[in-house]
């Protein structure tokens, strides 16, 4: 009787999108449009009051949601929500936020429009390979140092968002959340490396756009009399050098952390071989907190803890570090995973209903969810939905044959649009919380996204009549 209730549980919660109307995604839309508004004309209010108007649409969602299901949908719910998604999430965010803290390059660094086409680029292909957000939490820091001296420096950050928070994540499961669950169900590690022609023209076609806005800015700080020398402690003597490489070591702990979450689960001791379930802790009916899970979070927790512990104050205090942009993060998209369940759950059990046919289809649908939803959930819908189109030849994977085509495609647009706006993904708003922490003007919601609307969306129509037609 109690295994029938809990599948009873289970299968309930897997079918919410059958159950919830539309309008249940309202405090979803609240939540994104206060970010989006608030701060805009109000900001010291946002800024006093940010937790509070969090709580406020989480527990709008939250009440209803409760009466309408009862307690076990909505204990089901939650658990799944912030056990299984966010604190894995949060996890890896402030693991990585600690320990790039801890790494910083000094010296003569000059904010000149080849140095920063040079850094970005380097931030672009370090993406892959250790992660959009570490790589962004590495190379902004830097970033803001060399351009300290001059007066128009927000596009150098918005473009850091695009290519390396973003783009350059997706050539290893590794680079971005969406195509690590792709790897946890068949997809093999390498095979993202085929976007490689996909990401080497995005990035050439925005790197050129960079050096072109930067340089025409580059030259009116100069006319206007501004110099390198003129910031406040500037550097611009004295050679390269890095501080605090130790906690490269730490970096790739975390990463391993990562790896080992997806590879134990092959092993007898971690997972039911046969079945395919994990071996965890069972804290609720339906809701197991694998080991392998708790393995990651372990290690990410000690990288984190031995790089606080090792690296000397003066290098973090040199690095502005505080814990502002990761709780400011952490307090958002609390809410915004909470509220986006309803979504989620609508997207889930409509997605083969959508008609989506073609790369190009799978390309815009999944990037423009992607933008505003969490880009990795709504790949797994889109893969799911691609694997019930019945393909003969292609990837086989846990969703079922895939064809190539419309594999990249799903990739390349759950990575790619999720710069379309501040919380397409989570370093993007902690790069713009780390810039404004260190008095760099970043536009509004809506001014980035006109940022992304006049050079992104552009680039992916390209995108789409290049590689999906």
């Amino acid at each position: 009787m109690e295994n029938l209730e809990t599948h009873s549980i289970v299968a309930n919660s897997h079918n919410l999108g059958e159950f919830l109307p539309v309008w249940s995604i309202l405090p979803f839309v609240g939540i994104l449009l206060s970010i989006a508004i608030i701060p805009l004309i109000k900001s010291e209010f946002w800024e006093r009051h940010m937790p509070k108007i969090v709580i406020f649409w989480s527990v709008v969602f939250l009440i209803p949601f409760g009466i309408a299901f009862g307690g076990n949908i909505f204990i089901y719910s939650m658990l799944e929500t912030i056990l299984l998604d966010y604190i894995p999430f949060i996890v890896l965010l402030s693991g990585l936020f600690a320990v790039s803290g801890g790494i910083a390059l000094r010296g003569a660094l000059v904010g000149t429009p080849k140095t920063n086409l040079i850094m970005l680029g380097i931030g672009t292909l370090l993406a892959s390979w250790i992660g959009t957000t570490g790589a962004a939490m590495l190379m902004v820091r830097p970033v803001i140092r060399a351009n300290k001296w001059r007066e128009k420096k927000a596009h150098v950050i918005i473009f850091l968002i695009f290519l390396v928070a973003n783009i350059g994540g997706c050539l290893t499961p590794i680079g971005d959340p969406p195509l690590f669950l792709g790897f946890l169900r068949g997809v093999p590690f390498f095979w993202t490396m085929r976007l490689f022609p996909l990401m080497a023209f995005n990035a050439a076609i925005l790197l050129a756009i960079l050096f072109i806005i930067d340089t025409r800015y580059y030259k009116k700080e100069l006319a206007a009399g501004r110099r390198p020398n003129d910031a406040v402690g500037a550097d611009t003597n004295t050679p390269l050098r890095i501080e605090g490489a130790h906690n490269i070591l730490f970096l790739g702990m975390i990463i391993a952390g990562v790896l080992l979450n997806g590879l134990l689960p092959n092993l007898s001791a971690f997972a039911d071989q046969t079945t395919g379930e994990v071996y965890g802790l069972h804290v609720y009916e339906g809701i197991v907190f694998g080991f392998n899970g708790m393995v990651q979070i372990v290690i990410i927790l000690l990288a984190a803890f031995l790089s606080m512990k090792t690296t000397k104050k003066s290098i973090r205090k040199g690095n502005f570090f505080t814990w502002g942009p990761i709780k400011e993060v952490g307090t958002l998209f609390i809410g915004i995973f909470i509220t986006m369940i309803p979504a989620l759950a609508i997207l889930h059990s409509n997605g083969a209903a959508l008609g989506l046919s073609t790369p190009a289809h799978f390309f815009w649908s999944a990037g423009a969810l992607s933008s505003f939803l969490d880009n990795a959930p709504t790949y797994l819908v889109f893969m799911a939905t691609a694997g019930s189109l019945g393909a003969t030849e292609g990837l086989v994977t846990a969703a079922g044959t895939i064809a190539t085509p419309i594999l990249t495609a799903i990739s390349a647009g759950a990575v790619f649009m999720g710069a379309n706006t501040y919380i397409g993904n989570a370093p993007n708003f902690m790069v713009r919380s780390i810039a404004e922490e260190n008095h760099v003007k970043m536009p509004s919601f809506f001014g980035y996204m006109a940022w992304s609307i006049c050079f992104l969306i552009p680039l992916f129509i390209l995108d789409t009549f290049i590689f999906f037609m």
